[in-house]
Order: structure tokens, then sequence, then C-alpha cells
């Protein structure tokens, strides 16, 4: 391989190695495989180009071009002329699709789906740095300033990706640079002649033929590589700080990673503030529900088992996001919730929870208020909002705890007749800021107007967002910011969770009541086992307000999502005792098996009752959305198909020993010409002419008849020393081979007696003047054979049953049938007829 070419595959190689730090980010990973050949494509025709030889330039828009023409049949054939020329309609859709791609960038958790924008954006991108380093690589002989490209390609993905890119990705990316740069100090160094060894006299410089010293003084022409490799590497590691910094990050999940516990010790440390709204929203967005976690509870009734995560309780007008409070060692007991009274009734709850292996994220999720929770690893405890944050690292991956909680039934009337709450805590949790809007506050006291209480005004915000309001649940509207967005929300009545849970906490803070925003997770879905499964479409968003007596209480104002609180309930008497809960509706001993009835009937109709789900209705035909009957059966057909294809070699490997050994070898001896030479081995070769190995000494070639058994013997010792990595050798005797594979195969004593004694039986048969074939020639190979196995490794061994090398045979017979096949078809009748007319035509035009 010339210099040139090595230093194109190597270029390619480096550009697929940094692009490797971009497989996390996605799924599936199909991608990765069209970004390859485009780039072996265009990579090609620089070679090409380069080969002709075109100017730098030129060759550079070649690829350019080609690269462009690519993308337009992958991407926008259907508006290219003729499928492949790129014109006006291409250009619009190429940006259609990166504006496509670059919002789906920020809708999606990792792994985002592949859509076609997302697609567009990694392959393109891939294309176009692999262009540039092989322009600067190869075609202008500068392999250094091509790791710029090479670690912006990373330092995006380490950028987009939770935490930076894995350390495994940064050490793949690395070598393929690695490797450029060594690629290209030795095409350089081919490029000098031949550098004999030694020193020059009195100095420490090696020094060429002739006595000539090296050049290459201090401060000479061979300190130049040095400041400029010193330079880049500057310039490199300037990059990677600054670049991962100033991108944005796709989130791993609902609230993404939050930074904890930056205190020493075990009682300081902060927990940071987050923001989950674009989060929130690209949970409710995937296109697949996956599990995020199971539990089990010994609550009769899990509708009201929400799964808190964080208590959202600063506002600034723009965003909900939690303050900045100390936390501390998780204690045995956790202290009991504030504001809660004795008066009102609370059942203890047990629940055991499991986290799915790829949800990781810092904040554990709960039912509140948890009042002990068994839990390993590092976790700190925030008091004020009584939440649990992971300590150095610390996620939710894959881990198992045990938490004991409160299930808190107040009463309607407890909470009609609960006192003001606390000054300090109605001051802090009541602040809004000046920037917000007026239409806000005004909204509120028209809703509320004419309610006495907290608790009737917690009530009319909660039924005209939910019920009344004519608000409709939509998680594709763009999310917003700014101290705009609840204005905006409130007048077009379009949102999902976060929008609801901030506007109604926001509005619940203009009219005096305490308010937060929680995130967490709805109950989930019962399964028939007895769990509970919550997956990622369960994240949700929910207001609570503080009532002395009972402490922060939830309420939902969001359309088809979770339920409705019992106390929020026009059913539910306000009469009765304090003691005991009121009369609740009428509600199943536990949550149902299936899809939850709150997202499948309207908050009017909970209000009434129990929602009544139709039963699911039969269908004969296929599942919509399923495969079909097409694919299937290309499944089925193909998979089998490429099964038989890639066993093509061991099929033909074991057919051929089996018919050598196993007596069955029907086949003349052919000399090959020497005008052809390869890898056959001695000229021997029986072929399939039907020559019967027994019967009448017929001689064709100088070899008799009944020498064939020992010819096919030696050709399976020679093609079993090819499978382990001894190539055939056609120069050699036949005992000469035999030694070679005996020293090559490192064989023992009887293994390599046999093959000796093979290679005498061929000798007898090729020159004796009354050949003599010996007996047990097939055991003696099968020796070897076993011999060669044992004494290689275990990568040996899988390459000799796997992919024989010496299946390469059954290439060349084909090759040759169909040689063979054309030599026929030249002299067959009916081509000699052909000819003749076409001579005879010639004759009569020349004459005419």
């Amino acid at each position: 391989m010339s210099g040139r070419a090595r230093l194109t595959v190597c270029a390619v190689v480096a550009t697929l190695g940094a692009s490797c730090a971009l497989l996390p980010l996605v799924d599936p990973v199909g991608w990765m495989l069209q970004a390859a050949i485009l780039l072996t494509i265009v990579s090609g025709v620089g070679a090409l180009a380069r080969r002709v030889p075109l100017a730098r330039p030129l060759t550079v828009a070649a690829q350019a071009v080609v690269a462009l023409l690519l993308l337009t049949v992958l991407f926008a054939h259907d508006k290219a002329i003729a499928l492949v020329l790129p014109g006006p309609d291409v250009f619009a859709e190429f940006g259609e699709l990166v504006q496509e791609g670059v919002a789906d960038v920020s809708r999606y958790a990792i792994p985002a789906p592949v859509t076609a924008g997302i697609r567009l954006l990694l392959v393109g991108g891939v294309l176009v740095v692999g262009l540039i380093v092989d322009a600067l690589a190869v075609t202008y002989r500068s392999a250094a300033p091509a790791g710029l490209p090479l670690l912006a390609l990373y330092s995006v993905a380490a950028g987009l990706s939770q935490g930076g890119a894995g350390w495994l990705w940064f050490l793949v990316a690395g070598a393929g640079y690695l490797l450029l740069l060594l690629a290209e100090g030795r095409d350089r160094l081919s490029q000098w002649g031949r550098v004999f060894g030694g020193r020059s006299a009195g100095s420490g410089r090696p020094a060429f033929s002739g006595g000539q010293s090296y050049a290459g003084t201090v401060g000479g022409p061979a300190q130049a590589p040095v400041r400029m490799g010193r330079r880049i590497g500057a310039l490199v590691l300037g990059v990677a700080l600054v670049v991962p910094a100033v991108l944005p990050s796709l989130g791993g999940g609902l609230l993404g990673q939050a930074v904890a516990g930056r205190g020493p010790g075990g009682g300081g440390g902060t927990i940071s503030a987050v923001n989950p709204l674009v989060s929130l929203q690209n949970s409710l967005n995937q296109p697949e529900d996956r599990q995020v976690l199971n539990y089990r509870t010994t609550a009769s009734d899990t509708r009201d088992m929400y799964l808190r995560i964080v208590a959202l309780d600063q506002f600034d007008g723009t965003a909900w996001k939690p303050s900045e409070r100390a936390v501390k060692d998780v204690p045995d007991r956790l202290p009991e919730p504030a504001g809660l009274s004795p008066e009102v009734d609370v059942t203890p709850v047990n629940t055991s929870i499991s986290t799915a292996p790829w949800y990781a994220q810092n904040w554990l999720p709960l039912p509140y208020p948890a009042s002990r929770v068994d839990i390993a690893g590092r976790w700190r405890f925030e008091p004020e909002g009584r939440t649990l944050v992971g300590d150095r690292g610390q996620n939710t991956r894959g881990v198992q705890y045990q938490v004991e909680s409160l299930l808190v039934r107040p009463t309607a009337r407890q909470l009609e007749e609960a006192p003001a709450p606390p000054a300090e805590l109605t001051r802090e949790y009541t602040k809004v800021p000046d920037s917000l809007p007026p239409v806000v506050r005004e909204t509120a006291k028209q809703v509320t107007k004419g309610a006495g209480t907290a608790y009737d005004k917690a009530v009319r915000l909660q039924d005209w967002f939910s019920l009344n309001g004519g608000f409709t649940y939509n998680t594709e509207v763009r999310a917003g910011s700014g101290t705009e967005a609840i204005s905006r929300f409130l007048e077009q009545k379009e949102g999902f969770c976060v929008h609801f849970a901030f506007s109604m906490a926001a509005m619940a803070r203009t009219l005096g009541i305490p308010a937060r925003v929680a995130v967490g997770f709805t109950p989930g879905t019962r399964q028939s086992d007895g769990s509970t499964s919550v997956g990622l479409k369960d994240a949700h968003a929910w207001p609570e307000l503080y009532f002395e007596g009972t402490g922060w209480t939830r309420f939902e104002p969001t359309p088809s999502r979770g339920t409705l609180p019992d106390y929020t309930l026009t059913n539910t008497p306000s009469n009765g005792g304090t003691n005991a809960p009121a009369p609740q509706p009428s509600r199943s001993a536990a949550a149902p098996v299936g899809p939850s009835p709150a997202q499948s009937c309207a908050p009017a109709e909970r209000r009434v009752g129990p929602c009544w789900t139709p039963p699911a209705q039969s269908t004969s035909g296929p599942a919509e959305g399923g495969p079909s009957p097409w694919t299937v059966a290309a499944i089925v057909i193909g998979i089998p198909l490429l099964l038989l294809l890639l066993l093509l070699p061991v099929l033909w490997r074991l057919r051929a020993r089996s018919r050598r050994l196993g007596g069955s070898v029907a086949g003349r001896h052919r000399p090959r010409s020497a005008a052809a030479p390869d890898l056959r081995t001695a000229h021997l070769e029986p072929d399939d002419s039907g020559w019967d190995g027994g019967g009448a000494p017929e001689s064709r070639g100088g070899i008799p008849a009944g020498a064939t058994r020992t010819l096919a013997a030696w050709q399976e010792l020679i093609d079993s020393g090819w499978d382990y990595g001894i190539l055939p050798d056609e120069s050699l005797t036949p005992r000469k081979a035999a030694e070679r594979i005996v020293r090559i195969g490192e064989l023992r004593a009887p293994a390599a007696e046999s093959a000796h004694r093979v290679a005498a039986s061929v000798e007898q048969v090729l020159y004796a003047p009354h050949p003599q074939p010996a007996p047990g020639l097939a055991d003696e190979v099968r020796r070897v054979r076993t011999g060669l196995h044992d004494a290689a490794s275990r990568r040996l061994r899988l390459r000799a049953l796997l992919a024989p090398r010496s299946a390469a045979r059954a290439l060349w017979t084909l090759s040759s049938r169909w040689s063979a096949f054309l030599a026929r078809c030249a002299t067959s009748p009916p081509a000699t007829a052909v000819r003749k007319v076409a001579s005879a035509l010639r004759l009569s035009r020349e004459r005419t």
C-alpha cells in the first residue's frame, strides 16, 4: 500500500473513531453505517483524483461535489433532478431538515430517536469533518492540523452528552488521531530515502551515509515541527475546554443531572437549582414509553401514589426552580412533615421501588411525605423539600430501595377551616416578582371571585384549569420562557402539565396562598403480577399548596392527567368529624390493570364517581402499526438465507474434507501450468471429471489412477495447514512442505510423524517407477489436523472453524468453470455459425 493510500485509510479511521463519541446520543446507531459508507466513497474519490493527478483545490472540490450528490440521493432524491442532481428544491429540503434536526436535538432526551433531521446532522457532519480531515492530512500532507476538525467533532458529542463523552470514546478518538499521525510520519520518513543508523563522530545526532550529519541543529529545521506540534496542542486543549462549555446538553430523562452535595462532611453542602421545563417535556414526548421504575406497595389504592422528585419553590417570573438549600446525612427517621396535625387521618404505607438501569439522575423519586428511606449509596437529605439527592456522582441508575410514607387524607372541612399559616412561611412562599404580568393576578381574582377561604379559592383555580376554563392538554406546544410565558398560556389555553402547575401556583401566590410546584411521576400502570410500572410518559408536575394542619397539599389542575384529590371533589361532605376522613367517592380497591382511567375520561366524569372503561373490542385484523406480512416474510426468509451465506465456507470445507478422507473422491489429477502460479500446492489438485480412483490403471499426466486417494489426502493436509495460518508454498517439495507445516504449526511427535508419512507417500506416488500407495492416510491427516488444533490459539481455532482460508479454492473452482463455460460458448456450433454469417456479410460489403 502506498503512502497516500495508507494516509487515506487512516483519515477515514480517525474520522469514524471521533464519530463514535456520537453513538450514545441516539438510538439506533444505523446512521453510523451510512456515514461510514458515504465517507469511504468520498475518500475514494479523493484518492482517484490525486492519482490522475488533479490540482489540490480541484481534488477537494471533486470530493465536495460527490458528497453533495450522495447526501442528495440519501435525503432528498425525490426533490432532485433525475434523483441525483441537486436543485433549489433540494437545498430547501436540506434547510428544513436541518431546522427539524436542531429542534429535535433540544426536544428529545438521550438517547434520542434518529429522526430525518437528526440523521442529516449526524451523517452530514461526519461527512464534512471527514472531507476536511482528508483534505488536510492527505491532499495537503499536513496531518497535525487535521486534529482540529476531529476535536470539534468529539467536542460536539461531549457537549451534547450528559456529563461529557465517556472515556472509552475519548480513547477511540485519540487512537484514530494518533494512527493518522503515525501514518504521516511513516510516509515522510519513506520520502527521505534510506536512513542508516549510528551517530556522527563527536555529536549526539544520527548520521546519513557519507558521514553527513542529520540536518537539525538546535533551532534548525528539525525544531519547526516540534514548535508547530506544541502550538497545535495548545490550541486543541483550548478548544477542548471551551467548546463543551458553550454547547447545550441533551437531558438524560426527567430533570437530567443536578449538582449536589458540594459541602464537606456529613452535614454541609447545598443543592443547586435546575429548571425541569424542557426535560419534563422531553420525557413526555419520547416516542417510546420506556419504563423508569417499578414498585410494589401496601397501599390498597395507588391512585394517590404520586412519586415526587423535587419541589420547585423559587419563582423569578420566568421559571420555577428549587432554592439552594443545605443538605445533611439521611436520618434513620425523617422529621415529621411540616404543618401536619394529628387530627388529620393518615395511613402508613410501605413501598419497594426499583429503577431502570438506564435511568440516571440525582433526585430520588419518593412518595410524599416519606417517613423513612432505606437505600444504599451516597445520598443526602434536604429537609425543606423532604427530598433525597445524590452526592459525589450518586444517581438513580438501577437502584432498589424501601420507603415508609404517609397517605394523608384530609377532609374538605379540615382544609376549609385551616388556620392561617406561619407568617415566615407565608412570606417566603407567596413571593412573586414585580415583572409578573398583571393579567396573572387579575385572572386569579376573577376566577376566585366570591370564594371566602383559601381552600375555596384553590378548588376554584383547579376547576377552572381542569374543567370549565376551556384549556387543552398538548405536549407539543412550545414551552416558552420569560415573563410573558404564563400570560401567553392563559391566553392560548393550551399546554401540558408544567404550564398548568406553574400557572396555578403563581396565581395562588398572588392570592396570598403559599404555593410551590412538585415534579415527579403519576402513579403509573398496575401490572398483572401486582406491581406498578412507571414510564417516561408518566412524568408530571403539579402544584402543592400549604394549609396549616395538613401541610403541603396536592392539587391537580392538568386536564386528563393524574387524578383529582378526593378532598377537592364536590360530593365530599364538609361536615364530618375531624378525626376521620370524609366519605370518599366509590373507588376500586386497587389501580386497574392497564392504562389509568385518569387518562381515558374527563375530569367531570371523575368528579361524579369512578371512571368506566369500555371493554376492548376484538378485531380479526392485525394490530395497527404492526409489521406487515411482507416484512415478516422477508425476515423469515432473509435470516436463514443470511445464515446460509455466512456458513457457505464452512459447509464447503466440511464437504471437501469428507470427500478427500472418506474414500469417495472422484477425480482425475491434472498438472497445473506454471504459466499461472497460485497458492495451489505441488500441482496436485483432483477434480470432478470422473476418475474412479481404483479399477483399470489408467495413466494421465504421468500419475496412475490408483494414486488419487494419496493425492486427496495430501491436498487435505495442505489445506488443513492453510486453515491454521500456514500459507501453501507451491515451490516446495512434499517433504519440505511437510517440514514447514511441522515447524510453523509446532506439531508434536505423533502429528509430526504423520505429516512426514503422508509426504513420503506422495513422493512414492509421484516419483516411484511402480507406485505403492500407503493405507491409512486419512487417519494420518486427521492426526495432523488435531495437532494443529491443539497448538493453535483460541482465536486461530475459531477462524479455522468459522472462516477457513482454504475455502478460497471454491472461488477458484467457480472461476475456472466460468472460464471453461465461456470458452465452450465461443466454440459452440451456434457461435461458429454466427461468426461465419458475420464474416460473409463483411466480405459482401467489401466486394460491394
